[in-house]
């Protein structure tokens, strides 16, 4: 055996490896686990140079990863104007206001999170909302979905955007009685005046991911699943270059960088095991704040709208085909049920060619993201056809009032991975940050009792039938994301020759009272043997 570097004791250790579950005790050799056991097996194999911690008793875990996150939004929105779940308009306002105060006109100014079914009467707001407070900065204020922008006159003006603008191909420029925009953006059409706001240096940009990566690590996430532009890819190099890189990062590719990625001949996993590729990112459709998410049925209260279908099939199967060709998964974002069926039947469509080619569906890991709404008669094809079902715990909390509100009885089927997991499906959960909290304890709260902090809807939670227990929701931030980057052999539990990949909480969460779970927190987090956060 070679030699050790640490050595970890008086622990609990959840392993998540059901050849041995628990031990006291761990030694880590070369930033990987070498052996588990009690804590006097372990500590014999110390040497004079070994750095041997006690644990004091705390709970320890694996590394959790966000299984869906947006890396480079959540970094920017650390720095900016703060409208997250605001409860009402006149507070977002307010603060935006309060922020343009000093900056210099004619700058961009830009926020997020903003909900209005959280405001009286549920109604968009407008370009004249903003204008009040900051006629002379460019406002652009994403909703908490980021499938809407509430945007200012002076934004819609310098996005060239009027009356005789076209709706852009799945998107919408909502107008009043006149026809006028109001500055509210839907879907594609927040790219018309996005792609007007200045772009940050790929050295700004790092900084601002190391200053991300500090709060990930601190709430005990070790790896993230990123969906963001290839700018982010560039960064999360730019900080291995730096020699600060402390996560492992899965780099989804998005659409209309496909054919980049296939002519260079990448391929799903290329890279290493701190930063590799995923597959093709596609979106199916909206989401449900905007009233966007493709829905075989319509909107509850909203007889003509169905939602929008940002992809439509015929091109879909295309592109997942294409991308299995030359090697990549697919992941397809897909709330709405219409969408989600779409999207079954474009995976179907693909596992056939690949089983023609003699392909194993373990091959080609496509995902779909959210799955947020399914109809009962899909509810079998994601295991049928060995589709991830990537999922956000914390979105049942946030939404289930608007479910309830828009899909009625639909609600039933929605947010629910206890559905997938009951068919054999692998689920991987993450937070959909900065739609949501990136912390993953708050995740794994929201799928164990299905209530929000405040304990709403009651003791027993929303569909109290779609609880998952803690473990399940554990091996979601854990063995399903390893599963989902091809990493199962090395990642998501604490064996022997797995990365040394854990965190430290302050309480066992396996034991406590659910509700509790809130109050739990990392006190230290490794990756690849070294303290990244914390310490023992």
């Amino acid at each position: 055996m070679r030699r050790i570097d640490r050595i970890l004791y008086n622990g609990k250790i959840v392993t998540l490896n059901s050849a041995q579950p628990h031990a006291s005790a761990l030694a880590i050799a070369a930033g990987r686990i070498i052996a588990l056991g009690d804590d006097a097996a372990i500590r014999s194999l110390a040497d004079a140079d070994t750095v041997v911690e006690n644990v004091g008793g705390r709970q320890i875990l694996p590394g959790l990863t966000d299984a869906h996150i947006h890396f480079e939004l959540t970094a920017q929105s650390l720095h900016e104007v703060d409208v997250f779940e605001v409860p009402d308009k006149q507070t977002a306002v307010e603060r935006v206001g309060k922020h343009v105060q000093g900056i210099p006109a004619g700058q961009w100014v830009t926020g997020h999170g903003w909900f209005q079914d959280l405001w009286q009467g549920s109604s968009f707001p407008t370009a004249g909302d903003i204008d009040a407070v900051a006629p002379h900065h460019a406002i652009f204020l994403t909703a908490k979905s980021k499938h809407a922008a509430w945007v200012n006159s002076l934004a819609l003006q310098l996005a060239g955007i009027d009356r005789t603008t076209p709706d852009p191909e799945g998107g919408q420029i909502v107008r009043d009685a006149q026809g006028n925009p109001t500055g509210m953006l839907l879907e594609t059409a927040i790219g018309l005046v996005s792609r007007h706001i200045p772009v940050l240096t790929l050295e700004q940009r790092a900084d601002q991911f190391e200053v991300m990566q500090a709060r990930a690590l601190a709430f005990g996430l070790t790896g993230v699943h990123d969906f963001d532009e290839p700018s982010a890819l560039r960064a999360f190099q730019m900080m291995r270059e730096r020699g600060t890189l402390g996560l492992r990062v899965v780099k989804q590719v998005n659409k209309q960088w496909i054919n980049a990625a296939l002519d260079t001949g990448l391929r799903t996993g290329f890279g290493d095991d701190w930063i590799r590729i995923g597959g093709l990112k596609l979106f199916a459709d909206g989401a449900l704040g905007p009233h966007t998410a493709a829905m075989i049925e319509p909107y509850d209260g909203e007889p003509t709208n169905f939602g929008i279908i940002t992809l439509e099939k015929e091109e879909m199967i295309e592109l997942i085909s294409r991308a299995s060709a030359n090697g990549l998964p697919s992941t397809v974002h897909a709330i709405g049920d219409r969408a989600v069926h779409d999207v079954l039947d474009a995976f179907e469509v693909v596992r056939r060619e690949e089983q023609e080619r003699g392909e194993h569906a373990s091959i080609r890991r496509h995902r779909i993201e959210h799955v947020q709404v399914i109809h009962p008669a899909d509810i079998p094809r994601l295991a049928e056809l060995n589709i991830i079902a990537s999922m956000q715990p914390i979105h049942a909390t946030s939404d289930m009032q608007s479910a309830d509100r828009y899909w009625g009885a639909r609600a039933r089927w929605s947010y629910n991975p206890r559905v997938q997991l009951d068919q054999g499906v692998v689920v991987a959960l993450g937070s959909d940050a900065p739609v949501e909290p990136f912390d993953p304890l708050t995740g794994i709260h929201a799928a164990v009792t299905r209530q929000r902090a405040d304990g709403a809807p009651g003791e027993s939670g929303w569909y109290p039938d779609a609880r998952l227990t803690v473990d399940e929701a554990v091996r979601g931030y854990t063995i399903g994301p390893a599963y989902a980057a091809g990493m199962e052999d090395r990642l998501g539990r604490l064996a022997p020759g797995y990365l040394a990949d854990l965190i430290v909480l302050d309480r066992d969460i396996y034991t406590i009272q659910p509700s509790a779970i809130l109050e739990a927190r990392v006190e230290a987090t490794m990756v690849g043997g070294e303290w990244r956060y914390g310490g023992v």
